[in-house]
């Protein structure tokens, strides 16, 4: 487990490398990205980026989709993968948003996740991304780059999740989140931790193992 002081340096150094900080799913509202990050399930947010202009040109409000056919929202869905149970899960969400919220997603967690198709990671960014508040999204990077830092040993998106919230400031989690992503792209991959072009290799706890050791001084020798 790392300390609040490790955590704010990890956090400082990843703000400077990657300063831009944003989601990776284009979005304009509380309603695209809700089915935006649905359809990113085992899903590349470049596939969903490519899929959803037409798909809210079609299907513009959740009245919209409350209203459409299943195999209708599945032709436009296809190419992101597990298009049926998506298309089930997008249209059911859309019609309890209709039935029991006038339309508007919800501005709470719990509520959120009483939504077909909605879990804790899909929540989470609602509530940092739409509603600005503080949120640990536990993505497969985050939970990788969590493990290797030291932060945690677990692969459980809620431990993880709450063991980051007990170190990272809550005005910069949302944030730390996304660039956690960026860096997992970039660097800190699933197949390998590239440490020696990491900005946290002084930092992280894979990092430091990579390190050349020091080579002993002739007095010691002596």
């Amino acid at each position: 487990m790392r300390t609040k002081a490790d955590t704010a340096a990890i956090v400082a150094a990843l703000k400077a490398e990657y300063p831009d900080a944003r989601c990776g799913l284009d979005h304009l509202g509380p309603w695209q990205l809700l089915v935006a990050v649905r359809l990113s399930a085992q899903c590349t947010d470049k596939r969903v980026n490519m899929v959803t202009p037409a798909l809210f040109e079609a299907f513009p409000t959740p009245q919209a989709m409350a209203a459409a056919g299943l195999e209708e929202l599945e032709g436009y869905i296809k190419t992101c993968g597990f298009h049926h149970s998506k298309a089930k899960d997008i249209i059911a969400c859309a019609q309890k948003l209709v039935n029991e919220f006038d339309g508007q997603v919800p501005r709470d967690l719990d509520t959120l996740l009483t939504l077909p198709g909605v879990g804790r990671k899909s929540a989470n960014l609602i509530m940092g991304d739409i509603w600005g508040e503080p949120a640990i999204v536990a993505d497969t990077h985050c939970i990788r780059l969590s493990n290797r830092m030291g932060f945690i040993d677990s692969d459980d998106p809620v431990k993880v999740e709450f063991a980051l919230k007990k170190v990272v400031a809550p005005e910069e989690s949302n944030d730390f989140c996304h660039r956690l992503v960026l860096h997992g792209r970039a660097v800190c991959t699933a197949r390998k931790a590239n440490c020696e072009s990491c900005c946290l290799r002084t930092l992280c706890r894979t990092g430091k193992k990579t390190l050349p050791k020091p080579e002993p001084s002739a007095a010691a020798e002596g």
